[in-house]
């Protein structure tokens, strides 16, 4: 049993590491590119045959479930966890569990759908996709637009297109019994939300005690590594068919353009342009060479790695073998935390410091890559332990309010703090 665990914190590991370097660019784009990441490394560990084949497709279903989450504002609501009352503290803390949860029931369920999906029972993607686009809508209007729920204004309510989202996929996972993903979608859920909240308590406390760090990576981390290790975990003890078809090749060229080619294009146009490095340079002697020296450099970066993963899918028409999987997997996890690099400054001579520890984890990772460990546990479950997971949930909950109680009474006002409630 112990060994199964070295395959999930190498799981929790990669998406929490690519979840801080998602930092650098944020939205949408920034957390697809981290869960396609955390996809690849779960599928190097499951040391499943079948799932290799599906690589490309499971990155794509991964990169669209975290990155959707993408869309939510939480910059005030990290705030509100600052503050210096219980009501707005344990609502900062509270809805943190939410967002964070939200993003591992996205990230978690459509990666679980598209493992259990198979040749006797297929997921129709067009009928999941129209149902959960219905469920964001009604959702977003009644919360948001009736009840008026304002959870972060002034910024955007996009977290309630989520949930319905969220909620809509649950109902059509419950519906047709993939039972193996919609355990995973909770499970996936209790542990980003866990890391998100336990991640901002984490930045309180290194802010209070001034540690000269970016403590809002540590809350980045926290989120992906907890997402992660749940994620792996609910894999690793669900039951999954047998054997699972191999996609289109039209699915696999699509998957691969998605994921290797337009996210990181997005994420190049939205962060990595010429004009955003001569707004981050205006201050130096020579902004404008500096600035197309990067842009030049991050784009020579994303075009090799595309070109790098084409030659090796196109190389592996037979069927991908595990050393392919790795070789994606540690050229676009590479190339994600060299742009990271770039976009701060490293052509500047700007270097941070947990920069570096994103190199520390990705050398960890490989070491612990290079042997194979058993990824599932023995016992495996067909079903969701509801009763357990309200357990979870309200231990969880418990735990929150704890945190709040401590961060009230161990500071003071501090920079960032903003307030929901006048109490």
């Amino acid at each position: 049993m112990k060994k199964q665990w070295i395959g999930i914190l190498i799981v929790g590991m990669t998406l929490g590491t690519s979840w801080a370097v998602r930092g650098q660019f944020g939205h949408e784009q920034g957390a697809a590119w981290a869960g396609a990441i955390g996809a690849l490394s779960l599928v190097a560990v499951s040391n499943r045959q079948d799932w290799y084949s599906k690589i490309l497709t499971i990155a794509l279903s991964s990169a669209t479930g975290w990155g959707a989450g993408g869309m939510i504002s939480y910059g005030i609501v990290v705030g509100f966890g600052r503050s210096t009352s219980f009501p707005n503290a344990l609502f900062g803390l509270t809805m943190l569990f939410l967002i964070g949860g939200l993003f591992g029931l996205l990230g978690g369920g459509l990666t679980g759908l598209t493992l259990e999906s198979s040749e006797t029972k297929k997921v129709r993607w067009g009928n999941l996709i129209a149902e959960m686009t219905a469920g964001g809508l009604i959702f977003y209007y009644f919360l948001v637009g009736q009840l008026e729920f304002l959870m972060t204004p002034p910024r955007s309510e996009a977290w309630a297109i989520c949930l319905g989202a969220g909620t809509a996929m649950l109902w059509y996972m419950t519906r047709n019994k993939f039972r193996s993903a919609l355990r995973v979608a909770l499970i996936t859920a209790l542990g980003g939300g866990f890391g998100f909240a336990f991640g901002n308590f984490l930045q309180i406390i290194g802010n209070i005690l001034e540690i000269n760090f970016n403590m809002w990576n540590v809350m980045e981390y926290s989120i992906g590594f907890f997402g992660g290790i749940s994620l792996a975990y609910g894999v690793f003890s669900s039951s999954w068919p047998e054997k699972s078809f191999e996609p289109e090749k039209w699915e696999n060229k699509t998957a691969f353009l998605i994921v290797f080619v337009l996210i990181p294009f997005i994420v190049f146009s939205q962060s990595l342009g010429y004009n955003r490095f001569l707004g981050k340079f205006k201050d130096l002697s020579n902004p404008e060479l500096f600035a197309l020296l990067s842009s030049l450099s991050t784009g020579a970066v994303l075009i090799t790695t595309a070109i790098l993963t084409c030659h090796r899918v196109n190389n592996s028409r037979a069927g991908f073998r595990r050393k392919d999987v790795l070789m994606i997997l540690l050229t676009f996890f590479a190339a994600y935390i060299t742009v990271s690099y770039i976009v701060t400054g490293a052509l500047t001579g700007t270097f941070l410091l947990n920069h570096h520890l994103y190199w520390v984890n990705y050398f960890i990772i490989l070491f612990l890559l290079t042997r194979k460990y058993p990824a599932f546990f023995e016992n495996l479950s067909s079903e969701p332990d509801c009763k357990s997971w309200l357990i979870w949930f309200s231990g969880l909950l418990i735990f929150i309010i704890l945190l709040a109680l401590i961060l009230i009474n161990i500071h003071g006002e501090i920079p960032g703090t903003h307030n929901r409630f006048q109490v």
